[in-house]
């Protein structure tokens, strides 16, 4: 009974309209910053290195460079602050936390995209077709020339 309780407050807080997140993906989230009695917008984008919570508490951690210096921010996902997150860019991870960014400068911290390692999986054929016509040039090569010196 409590539980049903906590879920109902809990729906009516939370957001519908969320991008389908995964660790590894460049984003850009827009913070509603307030200042006096004015509220503006701020752009913070980063890549998210770890995705914690559910429900209602679920949070992430996005992590860019400035100035040769990491920074890195926690935001809530159902917070009111956070007025819109978009996704840039899925990246390809296979670690459900990203710590080792931490460590990595420059280019060594780019990570591959989701989808250009299975390019093969997209266009069926693409490279399979290239390799396959490959070794049958080799396999019918030594047939011609064995036939070629036997006429």
């Amino acid at each position: 009974m409590s539980d049903q309780i906590l879920q109902a407050v809990e729906k009516h807080y939370m957001k519908d309209s969320l991008p389908q997140l995964c660790v590894g993906d460049t984003v850009d989230v827009h913070v509603r910053i307030v200042e006096g009695n004015k509220e503006r917008v701020q752009v913070f984008g980063g890549v998210i290195i770890r995705l914690q919570g559910a429900g209602l508490t679920r949070s992430m951690t996005v992590r860019r460079i400035v100035a040769d210096e990491g920074v890195e921010r926690t935001f809530p996902l159902h917070s009111p602050k956070v007025a819109k997150i978009e996704v840039k860019r899925h990246g390809h991870t296979r670690r459900a936390k990203l710590y080792y960014l931490r460590q990595r400068l420059g280019k060594e911290q780019r990570l591959r995209d989701r989808r250009r390692g299975l390019a093969h999986l997209i266009e069926p054929g693409a490279e399979g077709q290239d390799q396959a016509a490959g070794q049958e040039a080799v396999a019918s090569e030594p047939a011609t020339s064995t036939a070629a010196a036997g006429s």
